[in-house]
């Protein structure tokens, strides 16, 4: 699972050291050399878990898709957007943590509460 490229189709195989990898990043984090260059490439789809291989230059439109089972594997990446966020989340989105002090609710009546006892005794 790649951590860079949150919708990744295919895993690519590697021209130097023939491993497999999500994406460029994961090659480099992983390896000390550098991702070769080559016009062909080998891809193995995430979904059917077939292998195929495309021609880089010669890459048209109907090439976005597995030649096994048709998954479009040629789309806008999702990466994850880093975020700093307390311990809820956005009070725009979700507003059950806030508190509206204008508000006055009618105090709870209950054997636990000690102030409806002391009234009732004295």
């Amino acid at each position: 699972m790649c951590k860079h490229i949150l919708n990744a189709q295919v895993a690519i195989r590697s021209p130097c050291c023939r491993k497999w990898f999500d994406c460029a990043e994961c090659h480099f984090e992983q390896e000390p050399h550098a991702l070769a260059k080559s016009p062909e490439m080998t891809f193995a789809c995430k979904k059917c878990k077939k292998c195929f291989r495309k021609d880089a230059a010669e890459f048209e439109e109907s090439d976005e898709y597995c030649p096994h089972c048709d998954n479009h594997f040629v789309l806008e990446a999702k990466t994850p957007k880093p975020a700093l966020q307390v311990e809820g989340d956005d009070a725009r989105m979700d507003n059950r943590m806030l508190k509206d002090d204008r508000v006055h609710l009618p105090e709870e009546k209950s054997i636990f509460n000690f102030k409806d006892l002391s009234d009732r005794m004295g």
